[in-house]
């Protein structure tokens, strides 16, 4: 090999060799003497299935993967500061508390571990004496904190993806993560109430069924989504005007299918605190309730740039509410909207015909009817009356998309 390649600064090697399957980077060892085991001194490792799949009947894939643990755990020299582990086609993991313990000596601070969905791990102890983690991701394990656990002081981001955790222990992992900013939770399980305390948090992304959610201890949240996967009867309402009061930093919301099941305790015409600083708008409406939420929720937010409606409402309801409540709001900063699922009914082009009305500075109107239900002559009425509605603003165009994509 020529002395060009051999003689390269350490940083240069690692930043060819991280790019490159695990799999691939081992075998750079045989390209000299100064390449063997370069390898060994990555500081990102990345694990999945296709490093332990075998052609051979005889090997499990379990004992390939516990000869490359005990490869890694026995030759890696340095730190490891990002590591991702993937094992969903495994039924067992050996090696694991072997592994979550020397990880912990290696200073690792982006973690990502995911198990597969038939056979969640319970996380062993050792796992939570990484305490210089800043990033990490779980899927398909069990989260059982020890009673002398004091917390992740470093993590900065946090994504846990089906796994079994009582809230109280959820709870307790969020709050004692001083410095969290990011927490994305997809749940699996059916939760109760929880509560989190995040100073710090500024994005909170939430899939799943729980009672009720509390986001009081959390003033500079600017981005947050919603998605309910199932109704729960149970639910504890909530007064909408509560659940936002101390949420004035937001600049991004998301509210998806079910999400305001537990906000229709009580709808005001518009909030007491309004949402000055939310630019980015998203409702998905299935009930009457869920849209007099949604237009208090527009009502309070005057700097408002861009909008995205989902309707799945097929009853005519509630129209004259829709003009009559916006009286006297202006959407003055409205740029983009986008209306998605109509079907043609009044309150559809009530809708519409509202937005293109109160948004002076309205570019482009993004119009998406249903097409499982809007057939091609019901999508010519459609267009032709959106095409009398007064538009507020003299650049505002108007697109009825009518062919499926």
């Amino acid at each position: 090999m020529p002395p060009e390649i051999t003689d390269l600064p350490e940083n240069v090697i690692n930043a060819i060799l991280m790019p490159l399957p695990l799999r691939d980077a081992v075998r750079t060892s045989i390209l000299s003497k100064k390449w063997r085991y370069k390898w060994s001194k990555l500081p990102q490792l990345t694990l999945d299935d296709e490093l332990w799949k075998t052609t051979d009947n005889l090997l499990s894939p379990s004992i390939r993967f516990t000869t490359i643990m005990y490869n890694i755990l026995t030759l890696h020299q340095g730190p490891i500061t990002h590591f991702t582990l993937s094992m969903s086609k495994l039924k067992k993991y050996p090696k694991i508390c072997s592994l979550l313990h020397f990880l912990s000596r290696k200073d690792i601070q982006h973690l990502v571990l995911q198990f597969s969905e038939w056979n969640r791990l319970k996380l062993p102890s050792s796992f939570f004496t990484c305490l210089q983690l800043s990033h990490l991701t779980l899927q398909n394990c069990q989260i059982c904190p020890p009673p002398a656990f004091e917390g992740f002081n470093m993590l900065i981001s946090l994504e846990l993806c089906h796994v079994s955790v009582s809230s109280r222990s959820l709870e307790s992992l969020i709050s004692s993560s001083p410095l969290l900013e990011k927490l994305v939770l997809k749940f699996f399980d059916s939760m109760n109430h929880f509560q989190i305390r995040a100073p710090k948090l500024r994005s909170f992304d939430f899939l799943g069924c729980i009672k009720y959610i509390s986001l009081k201890n959390s003033p500079h949240l600017v981005k947050l989504s919603l998605f309910y996967g199932e109704s729960f009867e149970e639910s504890e309402k909530c007064d909408l005007d509560n659940f936002f009061q101390p949420l004035l930093s937001l600049e991004h919301l998301h509210l998806e299918y079910g999400s305001f099941q537990f906000l229709t305790a009580s709808v005001p015409r518009r909030l007491s605190s309004a949402l000055n600083n939310l630019k980015r708008l998203y409702v998905s409406l299935d009930e009457l309730t869920d849209l007099s939420c949604a237009l208090c929720l527009i009502r309070s937010s005057p700097c408002l740039q861009h909008l995205e409606v989902q309707v799945s409402i097929e009853s005519d309801n509630k129209v004259n509410e829709v003009s009559a409540s916006f009286s006297d709001v202006t959407l003055n900063y409205l740029k983009m909207a986008k209306v998605v699922g109509i079907i043609g009914t009044k309150l559809d082009m009530a809708l519409i015909k509202l937005l293109l009305a109160k948004s002076p500075m309205l570019v482009k109107m993004l119009v998406e009817p249903d097409l499982q239900l809007v057939d091609e002559e019901k999508g010519v009425k459609i267009l032709a009356e959106l095409t009398t509605f007064q538009r507020a603003s003299g650049k505002a165009k108007v697109e009825c998309q009518l062919e499926r994509k």
